[in-house]
Parts: structure tokens; sequence; C-alpha cells
């Protein structure tokens, strides 16, 4: 396929994409993390960001380097949100100063990426053990 093409072959992949999956995507977990850039102010908000918005980023990488979603894109997910599920726990547990709707986003970021992981781990160990495939 030609170069020109990527964004409708991404585009294809995602219409691919079960419902559900797409809502879980787009309507949950792509807006709950990237609203992390809107606590860089907070305690430890740099580093939120930085690993919740990370992974997205290098996903948008792995989008277009393998045309469309496949199971690469769990990898970043896994190298960078369990670290943020340790910052997360951290912040809401053990961190002074963190509280009210800050505390609340971190919750909410912190339940919406360990259900993303649930599945991002199995799915990081079938694209290490050789599924490949594009959906």
């Amino acid at each position: 396929m030609s170069r020109t093409n990527v964004v409708s072959d991404i585009w294809a992949s995602t219409l691919r994409l079960p419902r559900g999956v797409q809502v879980w995507v787009f309507v949950v977990l792509m807006p709950v993390n990237l609203a992390a850039l809107a606590v860089l102010g907070q305690p430890l908000g740099p580093l939120v960001a930085g690993l919740a918005v990370g992974a997205l980023a290098v996903n948008g990488v792995v989008m277009v380097l393998d045309r469309g979603f496949s199971l690469a894109m769990a990898l970043p997910h896994v190298l960078l949100w369990i670290p943020l599920v340790g910052v997360l726990l951290y912040a809401l547990v053990a961190h002074d100063g963190i509280g009210g709707a800050y505390a609340a986003y971190l919750a909410v970021l912190l339940v919406v990426d360990v259900v993303s992981l649930w599945f991002d781990v199995p799915d990081a160990k079938r694209w290490l053990d050789g599924q490949r495939d594009t959906f």
C-alpha cells in the first residue's frame, strides 16, 4: 500500500474494532489519560501526565508503523502504566496535600488504567509470542 493511505488504513482498522472496544478507547481510556495534561501544576502532576500521555503518544507511532491497531499497542501501556499505577497509589495513599477533585481524578485514572492493564498484559504477551496482525 502507498504511504498516502496510512490515515485510511488506521481509520479502517479503527472501524474493525468491536464497538465496545471503540467506546472504551475513545470515550473512556483516551480522554481520562489525556486529562492528565490538566493536572500538570498539581503535586506529581508532571510525572502522572508524562506516564499517562506518554503511552498514548507512543501508540500513535505504533499505529502509523502498523497502519492500524495491533497488539503492539499494549506494550507502551504495560511499560508506562504499571509504574503509573504505583505513582497513583502513592499519591492517593501516602502523599500529603493531595485531595479533593485532584484525588478524585487520580482515583478514576487508577481504575481506568488498571482495567486497561487487565487486557494489556495478556495482549503484550501475545504480541511478544508472535501475534503481529493488525485489526
